[in-house]
């Protein structure tokens, strides 16, 4: 496997998930935060993946706090906001870190192969997205304050490829 595919997380509940059981399906990937202005995002992901499942799209939100320590919580706590909260459905990864000595192997290689502004690799905020072609290869970056709507085009051009 290569791109995305070649990575594995494990998810709130400690399941560990190797993403080739994605190949053949666009991701959206995001780090996420419960305590973020950008949290309500969650509600155009859990959108976007209701509306695109069935067709191929996968959402895969990765919780993180380093960014304004805005996910302090243990999974479960995790969890529970996000299904009170937002009703969601989609996958939920544990905490990892995106940036840094400690940043998840999957993070290390999206901001590589989809640099930020200025070829920046860092990830600079909650809810940066990374949307990932059927072959595992990343097609491109959204900054945080991209909303998830703004991707529908790409997503839909991704499906039918």
């Amino acid at each position: 496997m290569t791109g995305v595919h070649a990575f594995s997380a494990e998810t709130l509940d400690g399941e560990k998930i190797d993403f080739a059981r994605y190949s053949g399906k666009v991701l959206l990937i995001v780090n996420t935060a419960s305590e973020c202005a950008f949290t309500p995002q969650y509600e155009e992901l859990e959108a976007l993946y209701r509306q695109f499942r069935e067709q191929g799209l996968e959402v895969l939100g990765f919780p993180c706090n380093q960014f304004g320590r805005q996910e302090p919580g243990s999974s479960e706590e995790i969890g529970s906001f996000c299904e009170k909260n937002y009703r969601l459905s989609f996958p939920l990864f544990a905490r990892i870190e995106v940036n840094g000595e400690q940043a998840h192997p999957l993070f290390q290689y999206l901001k590589k192969a989809a640099p930020g502004l200025m070829g920046t690799q860092s990830v600079k905020w909650n809810f940066t997205k990374f949307l990932v072609k059927k072959d595992g290869s990343v097609y491109k970056r959204y900054a945080p304050q991209t909303v998830p709507k703004k991707l529908l085009h790409d997503i839909e051009t991704l499906l039918a490829e």
